[in-house]
């Protein structure tokens, strides 16, 4: 029996570490846009090519840490797919619901890494979706983002938890997020954890993301707000700023981040969550799985790329000894 069936994008990531240095690479005077010198040719510092996606990297996150982890994903079936699978397999991912389509390429993102933050180029292939998952006997099940066609697999998602009884795992996209359908209204309310970031948040609850403040009663109202939608446990990260969460009791928490130094910030979040849900998979309280993931993911934004910083089961536990007096607040 798998503890977790991941539901979302398997995809390429290609990182590119540009030195800070660079004279033909820099950033306007209020840090907003990235200036690159036109027709010049820039030397990277780093170069990674590795798999991501919000749900496969959450997948191997839950892997490294121990627990039986399968991915429902379409790929392609070019050279890129291969190495996707190859990989996956690398991590002791079940891939028994990876989806081939053999006549489409793979999507893939290129990450340009530069003083701490990452610009992204993304292309993604249109997919079906169309999953067949049902004979999975998965105890819970983490849903994340897809591409256009995500209705189908979001309606059998949902079929499947109410069919089965396994305790879901939300982290919506982009799309669903601005489509806001009742489809997703309905797989909120059925989430056990829903997983957002402040912006996310915003757009759920006043479809925008404007400025909210950041002190902690504007956030407990954005807590509210999600857990009268009916999810049983709240989560909103709001990078460095911290972690928030309101639980099944309606309690507040806030934990702040581990002061480390920032490589880049790609798979953050991921991290995060692959932490979180290993802790809760694990037994943990809410409060213990806010600090797994608050070090999982603190270790991911010290490496370049989504995965290379995923901390194995033994070194959570050596880095879980180290973070002293680091722990949740009632808020």
């Amino acid at each position: 029996m798998l503890d977790l069936l991941c539901i979302g994008d398997a995809v390429l990531d290609i990182f590119l570490k540009i030195p800070e240095d660079d004279p033909h690479f820099d950033l306007n005077q209020d840090k907003s846009k990235l200036l690159i010198d036109y027709g010049y040719k820039i030397h990277v510092e780093n170069y990674l090519k590795d798999i991501g996606g919000n749900a496969c990297n959450t997948a191997v996150g839950v892997s490294r840490l121990g627990k039986k982890v399968g991915l429902c994903a379409e790929i392609g079936g070019d050279e890129f797919s291969s190495f996707i699978l190859t990989r996956l397999a690398k991590e002791n991912i079940n891939t028994a619901f990876v989806r081939q389509d053999k006549d489409k390429s793979t999507s893939f993102s290129v990450c340009l890494s530069f003083k701490g933050e990452r610009t992204l180029l993304v292309e993604h292939v249109e997919r079906q979706h169309l999953f067949e998952f049902d004979n999975s006997s998965a105890r819970f099940v983490y849903l994340s983002s897809l591409g256009k066609q995500w209705h189908n697999a979001y309606e059998k998602t949902l079929d499947f938890v109410k069919k089965t009884g396994s305790k879901l795992f939300f982290n919506p996209g982009t799309l669903q997020l601005d489509e806001k359908s009742r489809l997703v209204m309905e797989i909120i309310e059925m989430s056990d954890y829903l997983f957002v970031n402040k912006q996310e948040a915003l757009k759920i609850l006043f479809g925008t993301d404007k400025h909210l403040g950041n002190d902690q009663t504007d956030i407990k109202k954005l807590l509210f707000g999600l857990k009268s939608l009916g999810a049983k446990n709240v989560i909103i990260t709001d990078s460095s700023n911290g972690s928030f969460a309101f639980d099944q009791n309606n309690i507040a928490h806030f934990l702040d981040i581990l002061k480390v130094d920032v490589v880049e910030k790609t798979g953050a979040g991921d991290g995060y969550n692959a932490g979180f849900i290993t802790a809760i998979l694990n037994g943990k309280s809410l409060t213990e799985a806010m600090l797994w993931g608050t070090v999982n993911s603190a270790s991911v934004i010290q490496k370049i790329g989504a995965q290379q910083g995923l901390l194995t089961k033994e070194e959570l536990e050596d880095k879980l000894s180290l973070v002293g007096n680091l722990k949740p607040q009632i808020i």
